[in-house]
């Protein structure tokens, strides 16, 4: 492992044109079987990937979801309708249709999730830059530690008030409330990523004199990149959090207004249709981010 260490940094010294060849080591006994126990490892792994592929895999993923649709709709039966504090599947399918027939559905949709890339985009970039910042740099840690731990805790709800005094009840309220609730999970994650990464490597970077930028892109990044993408996750949901919650303060739309004017209603069946809507919409970016992650980790 060393060897192949020395071999890649080696080749982002500057000038560098040549690298000397590694030296070849015969794997004795110990080495062959770590070697096959790794191989039946991932033949174990295989197999088990397999059983959840196909018709079969597809039938237990579901299998859960239509059991609680089918024991909703008989406790609708049960009921006998819609109540004030619950509704049926079939009537929220209904009000599904009726937001979508006059277009305040897909408006809706498109407005929080815009809001929410906005807001979650602006978190990333910030992220990224101060925690491969805070990462690389002890004395850059030490410098914003304090600060980053006191408001860390505080929930992206807390700033709401705030949020409305400086910027009023527009778009830019809201976008601010998204980037709390998506900044602080990402910022952890990218730090504790660098931090995680083997301590040989900073090393053999100093040793070779590799610059310091080039360094970070080509060895820090891909090797803190799962639990960078594991920050990504935590962040959209953090995002969807606190746009639901600033949305139903002081918007004339998105899902969170929808949550809001359907309680201002007493309709179960739109604030329910609303949190469905969240649910698959968040379901649906982090296999997303999942989708990259096996792409960008495939040595994993």
């Amino acid at each position: 492992m060393v060897e192949k260490v020395l071999t890649g940094l080696s080749a982002l010294r500057p000038g560098a044109i040549e690298s000397k060849p590694a030296t070849v080591v015969r794997p004795d006994s110990r080495t062959q079987a770590g070697a096959k126990n790794t191989a039946t490892a991932k033949r174990r792994s295989g197999t088990r990937s397999a059983a959840t592929r196909g018709i079969g895999g597809w039938a237990l993923y579901l299998a859960l979801p239509v059991f609680l649709v089918a024991a909703w709709s008989l406790y609708g039966v049960v009921r006998g309708g819609q109540s004030v504090a619950m509704a049926t599947p079939q009537q929220i399918v209904g009000a599904a249709v009726e937001y979508a027939a006059n277009g305040e559905l897909w408006l809706n949709i498109a407005v929080s999730i815009a809001r929410v890339l906005e807001g979650f985009l602006v978190a990333l970039v910030a992220a990224a830059v101060l925690g491969v910042a805070a990462g690389v740099s002890r004395r850059f840690e030490r410098a914003i530690d304090l600060v980053m731990q006191i408001l860390r805790p505080i929930p992206g709800i807390a700033w709401i008030p705030l949020a409305i005094i400086w910027f009023g009840i527009g778009e830019n309220s809201k976008v601010y409330i998204i980037f709390i609730g998506a900044f602080f999970p990402m910022f952890v994650n990218i730090v504790d990523g660098i931090k995680g990464i083997d301590k040989r490597y900073f090393e053999l970077g100093e040793v070779y004199e590799i610059p310091k930028w080039r360094f970070i892109r080509q060895v820090v990044v891909p090797a803190a990149l799962p639990q960078i993408l594991t920050g990504i996750r935590l962040g959209l949901s953090g995002a969807w959090i606190c746009v639901v919650a600033a949305e139903m303060i002081g918007a004339t739309s998105g899902v969170g207004f929808m949550l809001s004017d359907g309680r201002s209603m007493s309709r179960p069946d739109v604030v329910i249709l609303a949190m469905l809507i969240i649910g698959v919409i968040g379901k649906f970016m982090d296999d997303f981010v999942q989708w990259q992650r096996r792409r960008m980790v495939n040595w994993q």
